[in-house]
């Protein structure tokens, strides 16, 4: 049974499970989603192809390493949770799109390499109008405005973001690679900083690099905020549903298989495209002329009866699924362009006397909430983002503590 459609002579649709973990890992079939976004994806990692792709990925994986992971999640990651959960838990209230923005927002930008002078909120919450600006142009293929407005606009803000975040973090680092009083292990372990160092082995120069930067504010920050809102929101849910069963939120292994169901249900980017660079035959026969795009249903293929089962669609945190297969379905894509960072959002599953494993950045998020009893706010019910066709929330209001009857 095939789920393929055919939207027009060039553009090819794949929507069940199998086609999709197939068409990532055909190597001629380039990344096609981003090139109408070239002011703000041009030359960036997830934008390029074939060696450079490789080599700019072999560079960027040295710091996306799991021991680095480990490092973040028992340091950094709860320092930045910390300070952005204590002030809005002591008030006894929160808007969790707000707060999942701004704690992501941080630790994406120390991710990338973006300086935080003054660590304030104002500070943060101008990175991430610098994000949303970004991912518009990013996804320009997909906006309903004038692309001539919105490559102007998007060229502006990076000339803020420039100005005001990049220059001087790039000034810092250059100065630090320089210092030979500064020891190796005293760089900083980010994005920018590996750039710098190895900018004549990837042959690339500070444009590339901004770009780069930019691209990592907006992809880490919008993907983990909105799979920590549909984390809460499905397990707030699933907790009234199963009162006798609430108390297993209390496994923090649990709170991670929830995560992973959850970012299966609602991938932060539903479909992805590639362009055929030559003749791609799939592995069942089927022949993907030169030109053609293919667009891949990532929503669809999640839910996919075939390897989820006749529930697939419903939030199940004690799902199994067939060997091989992620929890979290195609959600972080797959093959050379598999996302960079996920183990960093969603951690690891679990195997037996593992050494190394990762609970994952959402997953830390959410346990901290529970543990101080978040709910739903009765008076102020979520709201779905209303000018997006994407599964957004808009605002997310919630309490704190046990209610009072």
């Amino acid at each position: 049974m095939t789920g393929t459609n055919i939207l027009d002579d060039s553009t090819v649709t794949l929507t069940r499970y199998q086609e999709l973990w197939d068409a990532f890992r055909q190597r001629e079939l380039r990344q096609g989603l981003y090139t109408a976004g070239g002011v703000v994806m041009r030359d960036t990692l997830l934008d390029l192809h074939g060696s450079d792709h490789q080599l700019r990925r072999r560079v960027e994986n040295r710091l996306f390493r799991r021991g680095t992971f480990r490092t973040w999640e028992a340091d950094l990651v709860p320092e930045i949770i910390d300070e952005a959960f204590t002030p809005v838990i002591a008030r006894g209230a929160a808007d969790l799109v707000l707060l999942g923005t701004r704690t992501v927002m941080n630790l994406t930008a120390k991710v990338a390499g973006v300086d935080r002078v003054t660590g304030s909120v104002r500070e943060t919450d101008a990175l991430q109008e610098f994000a949303t600006k970004f991912s518009e142009g990013a996804t320009l293929i997909h906006t309903t405005r004038d692309p001539d407005v919105v490559r102007a606009e998007v060229s502006e803000a990076l000339g803020r973001f420039d100005e005001m975040f990049f220059t001087p973090s790039y000034e810092r680092r250059t100065a630090l690679l320089a210092d030979p009083a500064v020891a190796e292990e005293e760089y900083p372990k980010d994005v920018l900083t590996a750039l710098i160092r190895n900018r004549e082995e990837l042959r690339i120069d500070r444009d590339v690099m901004l770009r780069e930067v930019a691209f990592y504010l907006q992809a880490g920050s919008h993907s983990t905020a909105n799979a920590f809102t549909h984390s809460v929101d499905e397990i707030l849910r699933w907790a009234e549903r199963h009162p006798d069963r609430a108390h297993r939120l209390d496994d923090d292994l649990f709170v991670q298989r929830c995560v992973h169901e959850v970012l299966r249900l609602h991938p932060a980017s539903p479909e992805a495209r590639r362009q055929a660079v030559t003749e791609v035959t799939l592995r069942d026969g089927r022949s993907i002329p030169a030109g053609t795009f293919v667009r891949m249903d990532i929503k669809a293929a999640n839910a996919d009866p075939e390897v989820f089962g006749a529930d697939a669609a419903a939030f199940d945190p004690d799902r199994t699924v067939p060997s091989g297969v992620q929890p979290w379905g195609h959600t972080f894509g797959g093959g050379m362009h598999a996302c960079i960072g996920m183990e960093l959002d969603g951690g690891t599953v679990p195997k037996e006397g593992e050494a190394e494993h990762v609970l994952g950045t959402v997953p830390l998020m959410v346990r901290e909430l529970l543990r101080h009893g978040v709910r739903l706010d009765p008076a102020n019910p979520p709201v779905k983002e209303s000018h997006s066709s994407r599964d957004h929330f808009g605002s997310y209001p919630v309490l704190f503590g046990r209610e009072v009857s």
